[in-house]
């Protein structure tokens, strides 16, 4: 196998990382493992320096998903491996996950079942995103939001550009390769309860979440959101019609109105269709 570097984001996770970073040393030889530190306090570097591990530090908190996109551009591995630093990531599924690469396909990614969620809430949202990619795609979507997952190089690198600052990027890079008709795989996991407390927060996040929604549409086909709100405007415009001309015999504007909100909706998925296309053309 050719030159391997596993990424693991952190925000103050040294106590997670001084037992994880020696078991994944020892499995993994050879292999370049780079934290990076995303503005850490407590001795992240310390643990980092002693366990023979490269440590990318941050002099202030940039997000998770821009931990991801500066260990990616510094990796020399032809195979990236993300995971988290808080635990969570049995270091004893990353060889599972490169096998699957080995098999043809592009990404990997570890599918954590319903015991592995993190709470009741967590675990049912996880559900409606995982329905609602595979709805958009067309491919089944085990685990849209998890973190753990085993790239080519050469292909994820293509995206970084797309890739947003904050927690979503498992759900951006996974439409992306699903646009390029690049193969992703999954692989059952079980997720460990992660060491320490939690950086997101429900209802800070909430408004996150909701944006993953449509953000999974716009990547992948933004007609497939826009048209049917296109049509739910002209049904209604069509039924406030039909039920004033009954009853008053006349067109009133509110019909005229729902009827104008359908066609602006479908242009603007026409623009965003356009937009989306050119935004992938240098990768088809």
């Amino acid at each position: 196998m050719n030159l391997l570097s596993i990424i693991l984001p952190a925000k103050n996770e040294a106590p997670a990382l001084m037992e994880l970073l020696p078991r994944l040393r020892a499995m993994h030889p050879i292999a370049e493992i780079i934290v990076v530190d995303d503005g850490s306090t407590d001795d992240t570097p310390a643990i980092c320096s002693r366990s023979d591990v490269k440590c990318l530090t941050s002099p202030y908190s940039m997000g998770n998903g821009a931990a991801i996109k500066r260990g990616a551009r510094i990796a020399a591995g032809d195979v990236l491996v993300f995971m988290d630093g808080d635990g969570q990531h049995d270091p004893a599924d990353v060889a599972r996950l490169i096998e699957k690469l080995g098999q043809g396909y592009d990404m990997a990614v570890g599918a954590r079942d319903w015991g592995s969620q993190a709470g009741v809430g967590r675990g049912i949202a996880n559900t409606f995103y995982n329905w609602l990619a595979t709805r958009m795609t067309g491919h089944v979507v085990a685990d849209l939001t998890s973190g753990f997952r085993a790239v080519k190089a050469d292909r994820f690198q293509e995206f970084l550009y797309l890739l947003p600052n904050g927690f979503s990027y498992p759900t951006t890079s996974t439409m992306a390769f699903f646009r390029s008709a690049y193969p992703v795989a999954y692989v059952p996991i079980k997720a460990a309860q992660r060491v320490g407390k939690s950086h997101i927060k429900p209802l800070r996040d909430g408004l996150r979440f909701l944006l993953i929604i449509f953000k999974i549409a716009t990547l992948y086909s933004p007609l497939k959101l826009f048209v049917p709100a296109s049509a739910v405007f002209f049904s209604l415009g069509c039924a406030n019609y039909a039920w004033t001309y009954i009853h008053e015999g006349r067109l009133t504007n509110m019909s005229t109105l729902m009827w104008s909100a359908a066609v602006i909706v479908f242009l603007i998925g026409l623009v965003s269709e356009q937009i989306t296309a050119l935004t992938y053309r240098r990768h088809g």
